[in-house]
């Protein structure tokens, strides 16, 4: 485990000019921008991340970046701290008992509205690189191919525009698309291109908004959303933050919808009392009035 320096005292022996100081700012800056709590346990990460900005934009001291993320010129920079603090982890079909819920108890559901004439929404918020998005995307289309024909949108929100641009092209390498059946890639992606990479089929990519959106900022959207997967985002959140945010998804979800997290996420007590759970890190909203006794603990 990295030890913590004494404040104000410079790390030696490394590249950069380093102070608990400089940590300090670098945190503040974090936490107003994009709701990220970053705790001293965490400073030799913010150092060994930071490294490669600092060298990239040729500067040798953190108090020069702490004074440039914190000036108005360095909303760029900005942007690319809060890309490198994060992590973007993600596969096809990650933690797929989600995917399995999705499958056997919203796809049916969902076929029928939209064959009536209804409207459905997803939302993929923290979507990375986009592996989630089109997960959710294959497994409708595996069961309704004539999905994009009806009144179907997938959103999917990042804060990180590097990360959106990369979902947005919707190519991956071969070792990324390992995990996916066979007939999944013959149906949804184009022919292996010479680099080895495969591209998600245009029909596909045209099902999902991609859009940048800071989850700590009001929702510009109303909703109501059918399913929301946010799985390890709030993860970097403080507690405030965090049922902030879960009360904003139920707010634009529909009675009986389905909000999805991660596995070391927990709904926050205030909020949890409105959701039934239904399965390992699954929750349907409840309809008004109808809300669980308030949980202790």
């Amino acid at each position: 485990m990295a030890t913590v320096a004494p404040n104000h005292q410079p790390l030696s022996d490394r590249d950069f000019l380093y102070t608990h100081e400089d940590f300090r700012q670098i945190a503040a800056v974090a936490h107003r921008e994009a709701g990220i709590t970053m705790p001293d346990s965490k400073e030799m990460l913010v150092y060994s991340r930071l490294g490669k900005r600092l060298r990239a934009l040729g500067m040798t001291d953190f108090k020069s970046y702490c004074a440039l993320v914190a000036s108005e010129a360095g909303i760029e920079e900005r942007r690319k701290m809060i890309s490198a603090l994060t992590t973007n982890v993600t596969r096809f079909f990650r933690e797929d008992h989600h995917f399995r819920l999705l499958t056997a108890e919203v796809r049916p559901k969902l076929a029928e509205r939209l064959r009536r004439g209804g409207r459905a929404r997803i939302w993929s918020a923290g979507c990375s690189t986009g592996e989630e998005a089109y997960s959710i995307a294959f497994s409708l289309l595996t069961a309704l191919p004539e999905a994009a024909r009806f009144n179907l949108k997938i959103l999917a929100t990042d804060v990180d525009p590097e990360v959106l641009a990369l979902a947005k092209a919707g190519r991956y390498r071969r070792e990324a698309i390992q995990g996916l059946p066979e007939d999944m890639r013959r149906s949804f992606l184009d022919p292996e291109a010479p680099d080895g990479s495969n591209t998600v089929r245009e029909a596909v990519r045209q099902m999902i908004d991609f859009r940048q959106l800071n989850l700590i900022r009001p929702l510009p959207m109303k909703g109501p959303f059918d399913v929301i997967f946010c799985r390890n985002v709030t993860i970097y959140f403080d507690p405030e933050t965090q049922d902030r945010l879960w009360e904003a998804f139920a707010n634009v979800m529909a009675p009986g919808s389905h909000l999805l997290i991660g596995h070391s996420e927990r709904l926050s007590p205030r909020v949890a009392p409105r959701f039934a759970t239904t399965g390992m890190t699954s929750y349907r909203l409840l309809p008004p009035g109808a809300a669980q006794p308030s949980r202790k603990g």
